[in-house]
């Protein structure tokens, strides 16, 4: 089975700091290549994997300034698809522009929807439902007016996340910096219980930035900016609970299972895909920011231990790549 596979190009793959949707794509690459499977990685030239790499972007066009968002994403998708008969299916990992070409070649193709995020993309899938597999990444985030081959919950690599037994006290947010994460109402729970917070995450929006957080910043509330390797590792894990009062419905949410991975348990909005994540034993899921304050005084009942057990039976990258194999057998098989 030879796969290629289509990276988005905001960023390398994989990220060194933020990048969800190349995260995702550089854990699935990998597992599949640890499993045999021939994947060539189509994703910025800086990126790096075990299996083949093509590219024709200098780099991530949030991270290199000379790179134009859209004559670069065109120049990337053209690459990949005039050469699209070398392989048995290709799976994009990129939104919908790669759909333009979906009809111009024979390869089977799977498109993995990293969050459908309103009606109005609509007319660059409902057109191709017959053409391109989609895959939603939870049940939460299906569309009624789509077709869909699967739900495939992502993964992670378990043994990259060290347990942590004992978090500590402090809080954490760990998420963009955009009104939809809800990073200012971690800040009111924290003022409210007189906790510490700590913040991490790229500022997406500068103006929410500096109304709802720069002036609450303190010895109490700290934001450390967006954090990769060891110093992520130390900030998922050293937390007594994870705070994802989102304000949006979340359509996977992997900070939440990194968290879990870690021991941290999470008090959740309860929107979108957070009820598929995170269950009783794993943390606490909420109506409100007044309900998180009062959900916190009863994180300390929850067992880290089954936060970590959670992860690993149900969002290893083992599952997800389990998962996706299936999908290309059967997509193979149908002819």
């Amino acid at each position: 089975m030879k796969i290629a596979m289509l990276a988005p190009i905001a960023w390398r793959t994989p990220p060194r700091h933020y990048g969800p949707w190349e995260l995702v794509t550089s854990l699935l690459t990998e597992a599949l290549v640890a499993r045999g499977i021939d994947v060539t990685l189509f994703a910025t030239k800086d990126s790096f994997t075990r299996g083949k790499l093509d590219g024709v972007v200098p780099g991530g066009y949030e991270e290199t300034p000379e790179v134009d968002a859209k004559v670069w994403e065109y120049a990337h998708l053209a690459h990949l698809f005039e050469q699209a008969d070398r392989f048995d299916l290709i799976h994009n990992q990129a939104d919908f522009p790669a759909h333009a070409f979906s009809r111009l070649v024979d390869t089977p193709m799977v498109t993995t929807i990293h969050g459908f995020s309103s009606a109005r993309i609509l007319p660059m899938y409902k057109p191709f439902e017959d053409r391109v597999h989609y895959v939603a990444i939870s049940d939460a985030d299906r569309s009624p007016m789509l077709n869909y081959a699967a739900t495939i919950h992502h993964g992670i690599r378990l043994d990259e996340f060290p347990f942590e037994p004992d978090g500590g006290e402090d809080l954490l947010f760990f998420g963009r910096m955009h009104p939809d994460k809800g990073a200012a109402e971690a800040i009111e729970v924290a003022r409210a219980t007189g906790r510490r917070l700590n913040l991490y995450g790229i500022i997406q929006d500068q103006g929410y930035f500096d109304r709802e957080v720069a002036p609450f910043l303190s010895e109490q509330i700290v934001y450390h900016g967006p954090v990769g390797g060891e110093a992520r590792l130390r900030a998922l894990g050293k937390a007594q609970a994870l705070l994802h009062l989102i304000n949006f419905d979340e359509p996977f949410g992997l900070s939440v299972v990194e968290a879990m991975a870690c021991g941290t348990p999470v008090i959740a909005i309860d929107r979108g895909s957070m009820p598929e994540l995170i269950t009783p034993e794993t943390g606490l899921l909420v109506g409100s920011t007044g309900e998180a304050i009062t959900a916190l005084g009863q994180i300390h009942t929850i067992d880290r231990a089954a936060c970590r057990a959670r992860v690993a039976e149900h969002f290893s990258v083992e599952a997800m790549a389990d998962n996706y194999i299936r999908l290309y057998e059967r997509i193979l098989s149908s002819g």
